[in-house]
């Protein structure tokens, strides 16, 4: 076993990072703990059941692909590393599957932890519009390691852990109070735009639509009538969502449901 692990946030990211060069193990991040139900003691079996009866009714996913393809994979997170790097990305996607992964890691009690860095990019020079890792060559992501990985200290871990409770907890006006007293965010600056993107889907209108509900309507009231054309317009106007089709389409279903939308 290599002393160095590298997490990655999805196989978008994996495909290129292969050509880095960079020495380690590779932990595959397939989770997405941006929607879905949650509770706080991640290191539990119970919130793994839960997660895998909820995907398996979602998306159809049977109780053995999801523990060959999370679950599993996730053992290396317990193993006897030097060095940890975590590849995600500024959108809540991303950020929500972070605070897990740190949550996992603070429940690790080896005598001698890791050190854990992170790669965290909000932008890539030359790319006005940049979506993700998924997006960067092998050379661009070398790049990254190269400029902007920090190492997390205990600080770090601390804000990641009253993110979490908070992100996990789900009160909009408790996030909000949160958010307005903590002054500290350490190397964790992307937490709190995500967790602000997380508070506004929380809050509804009248109709009970929350904001992402209401920015997919109003997209196709303006025009955007296929799901592609949502797709593309949602991912264009709201990045820091990070969804993809798939998770659009929980939201689309309920518009659905509301008679507010038709395919």
């Amino acid at each position: 076993m290599s002393n160095i692990l590298h997490v990655l946030n999805g196989d978008a990211t994996a495909y290129n990072f292969q050509e880095t060069g960079l020495p380690g193990d590779v932990l595959v991040w397939r989770e997405i703990l941006s929607q879905g139900p949650l509770n706080s003691a991640i290191a539990s079996g119970e919130f793994w059941t839960a997660r895998a009866n909820w995907i398996g009714q979602t998306f159809g996913e049977s109780a053995s692909e999801y523990l060959t393809q999370v679950v599993v994979p996730l053992e290396k997170l317990k193993a006897a590393y030097d060095e940890i790097n975590l590849w995600f990305e500024f959108d809540l996607h991303c950020q929500a599957n972070l605070l897990g992964v740190l949550a996992l890691l603070a429940n690790n009690t080896n005598l001698s932890p890791p050190a854990v860095f992170l790669i965290c990019p909000g932008d890539f020079p030359g790319k006005n519009n940049f979506k993700g890792m998924g997006e960067l060559t092998a050379k661009e992501l070398q790049y990254l390691f190269d400029t902007i990985r920090v190492e997390l200290g205990e600080p770090d871990f601390f804000v990641a852990a009253r993110a979490w409770v908070q992100y996990v907890e789900g009160n909009a006006k408790t996030i909000e109070k949160w958010i307005g007293e903590t002054t500290f965010w350490g190397a964790l600056a992307l937490v709190k735009p995500a967790m602000e993107a997380h508070m506004r889907r929380l809050q509804t209108d009248s109709r009970g639509l929350n904001y992402i509900e209401q920015c997919l309507l109003t997209l196709y009231q303006t025009g955007a009538r296929t799901k592609r054309e949502l797709y593309q317009q949602f991912w264009d106007t709201q990045p820091i969502y990070g969804m993809g089709d798939l998770e659009i389409d929980l939201y689309l279903k309920h518009l659905e449901a509301k008679s507010l939308i038709k395919f």
